[in-house]
Order: structure tokens, then C-alpha cells, then sequence
């Protein structure tokens, strides 16, 4: 059964990784609101694609004419999405093995996530959060409660997470690109990507041997790049990527503190259409040269972490954390020189996912080594 379990977690985790990059490649074709409405487009399943569904859309949606292109990818992306939540929905049963209660919860939150979402095609907009939050909750209480192995707890949790990240979605939407939205959902989309790698590292069989890095640093250098993922999800949903045109310095300056404070202004109005960003140039060159301070804070930290592993002997890890690091350096100044390429821009967010993860198998030796010496 752990065999299964294993296997299924690593996939998990695969198709989590291949869900985020989607995930940036719609946002930086700006397809994001390519269907205006959901969980379908247009009123359709898939999309429409014919001339008399795309006139009839055009009539029903006259604020957001069809663009097929766009339509696709983003109902690709919501179907993948589907797809992982159907991953986690087994993963997290075998998680719970003979356990009843365990089950009854992750069949009753499958089911009101069905409710949920038909309350809200048929209109019930506000009902719908009823069953939406108790399909959140009762996974992540049934985890908590469980008398089982790590990774089966972390699997049955995920199920209660990617339903609210599939909330995120619907609001990614209906809210029109807010930038606080869409930036959780990037998060959201990580911490999926984390809980499951979690999972997956606790249920291989073997422990790592020899010396280790510290918790501590191994739990810094986490937090580091969590935070610099999301200072680089709120330069992608302000569009501000592109504020910057040159390297090192921004506009000729090394700090941009005119629009820091209305940069990082979180909350902001509803039904404003956010696509395209509505922030002024100041902001917009504030939040970008944020990031790269935290790209140098970020490099320093890992770095620090990658170097531990290479003399406690970890040589493998620790060419992993600093290539990966090294990778995404590169990317990075990448898109400012060569106005952001739509590859390299991907890439920057398949290869950010990447190197949460290898932090995360740092942690993860770390707490093995910690684990041992008691």
C-alpha cells in the first residue's frame, strides 16, 4: 500500500509542478481572463470554437469578446487543475486507510465541492460558500485527528487546501485579475506543490545518512524563497516585470522608493478590471526593484544553505540548491534584458517551484538528522 501511496505522491507532485508553470504561461499571455465566467467558458464546458457558439458568446458576454487562443489555454489550465484535484482526492483515500471517520470526511468534502460549485452555476452565489467552507475544513480536521503516518496527514490536508485554491481560481475570475488574488493563487499553488512534496519525501522508506544542515537554516532558507516568490507573483499581477528596462540599476537608479507605499498596497477596490495593471510607474518600479533586493537576500540565504550541505558532505543536494539557484538568477536578469521572453518568463515560475522544492528536501534532511540524534 505505501508503495502505491509513494508513487502517487511523486506524480502528485509532478503534475502539481507542470499546473504551476500552466499557470504562468496563461498569466503571461494574458489569458486569464480568457473565459470571463466560471467554472466553464462562455457557458460552455470546454470553449467555444464555432462561429455561430462564438457570436452567440459575444452576445452573452458583450463586455469580453471570445479570443479562441486565450479561451483555450485557460480552460487547459482549469482542466489539468481538475485533473491534480482528482489525484489528491485518491491520494488523500489511501491516506486514510482503514480509518472510517477519515473517509466519511473526504467523501462528504468531494461531495459539497460538487454542491458548491453547482449552487454557484445556478446562481446561489452566496449559498455556495457554505458548502465550499465545510469542504476546506473537514479534510484538514480529519487529518488532524487521524492516528496515521505523516504523509497520509499531509495528503488528506491537501485535499481541504486545493479546494480552497480552486476557490481562488473561481475568484482569479470573477474579481478580474485582482493582484492580491492572483497572488495567492500563485501561493496557493506553491504550497500545493510543498504539501505534497512533504508527503511524498515522508513516505520513501530510506533515511538519509551522514551529517546535516541545521533546522534552522534549512527552515530560514524555506521562508526565504516562499517570500521572494510571492514579492515576484506581485511584480507579475501589477504587471510591473517590465518597469525596470536594464540591469543592474532601475532608470538609472539603485532603489525606487517614491511608490513603495502605494506598491504594496494589498487590498484594493472590487470590480475594477485589473488586466493590465492599474498602478503608475513609480509603483510599478518600486515593487520590481523590491524584488531584486529580495533576489540578492535570497541568494545569500540559499547560498549559505547550499554551501552547508557541501560540507557536511551532502554534495549532491548541494549541487542541486545551487544550480537550481544559479538557474534562476540567470532567468531572471534574462527578463529584463531580453524584455521579458515569453520562455524565459515561464521558466523563471517552473524554476522558482523547483527550488522552493530542493529548500524543502534540505528541511526535510535536516528534521531526519535532527530526528536521529534524539
Amino acid at each position: 500500500m505505501m508503495s502505491r501511496f509513494r508513487l502517487l505522491a511523486w506524480i502528485a507532485v509532478a503534475v502539481t509542478l507542470c499546473v504551476i508553470v500552466l499557470g504562468a504561461y496563461v498569466r503571461l499571455t494574458h489569458a486569464g481572463l480568457g473565459c470571463p465566467d466560471w467554472p466553464g467558458c462562455y457557458g460552455h464546458i470546454t470553449w467555444p470554437n464555432q462561429g455561430e457558439e462564438i457570436a452567440a458568446a459575444n452576445q452573452a458576454f458583450p463586455e469580453r469578446a471570445v479570443e479562441v487562443p486565450k479561451a483555450w489555454r485557460e480552460m487547459a489550465h482549469r482542466f489539468l487543475a481538475g485533473g491534480l484535484g482528482l489525484l489528491v482526492l485518491a491520494l488523500a483515500w489511501m491516506g486514510s486507510g482503514g480509518h472510517n471517520s477519515a473517509r466519511v470526511s473526504i467523501v462528504a468534502s468531494a461531495l459539497l465541492a460538487i454542491a458548491a460549485i453547482a449552487s454557484y452555476t445556478i446562481d446561489w452565489r452566496t449559498f455556495a460558500l457554505l458548502p465550499a467552507a465545510a469542504a476546506i475544513v473537514l479534510p484538514i480536521i480529519a487529518a488532524w485527528r487521524l492516528d496515521a503516518p505523516t504523509p497520509h496527514r499531509f495528503a488528506i490536508a491537501t485535499l481541504g487546501f486545493i479546494i480552497f485554491q480552486a476557490l481562488l481560481g473561481k475568484w482569479t475570475v470573477t474579481l478580474q485579475l485582482k493582484p492580491i488574488i492572483v497572488t495567492a493563487h500563485l501561493m496557493g499553488g506553491m504550497t500545493t506543490f510543498a504539501l505534497l512534496l512533504w508527503a511524498a519525501l515522508h513516505s520513501e522508506a530510506r533515511w538519509t545518512r551522514g551529517r546535516s544542515v541545521s533546522v534552522g537554516l534549512a527552515l530560514l532558507s524555506v521562508c526565504i524563497v516562499g517570500l521572494q516568490i510571492f514579492l515576484g507573483g506581485w511584480v507579475s499581477t501589477n504587471y510591473a516585470a517590465l518597469s525596470c528596462p536594464e540591469f543592474p540599476t532601475c532608470l538609472g537608479r539603485w532603489w525606487q522608493g517614491e511608490g513603495l507605499v502605494d506598491g504594496f498596497v494589498l487590498v484594493r477596490e472590487i470590480g475594477v478590471n485589473y488586466e493590465g495593471g492599474i498602478l503608475d510607474g513609480a509603483a510599478r518600479a518600486a515593487i520590481h526593484m523590491v524584488h531584486r533586493w529580495g533576489a540578492l537576500v535570497t541568494t545569500i540565504v540559499v547560498g549559505l544553505l547550499a554551501l552547508r550541505l557541501w560540507l557536511v558532505g551532502a554534495k549532491s543536494l548541494a549541487i542541486a540548491v545551487a544550480g537550481i539557484l544559479v538557474l534562476q538568477i540567470v532567468l531572471g536578469i534574462s527578463n529584463v534584458v531580453f524584455d521579458l521572453p515569453l520562455a524565459v518568463a515561464t521558466a523563471h515560475n517552473g524554476v522558482a517551484a523547483l527550488l522552493l522544492g530542493s529548500v524543502i528536501v534540505a528541511l526535510y534532511r535536516a528534521r531526519q538528522a535532527a530526528a536521529r540524534s534524539l
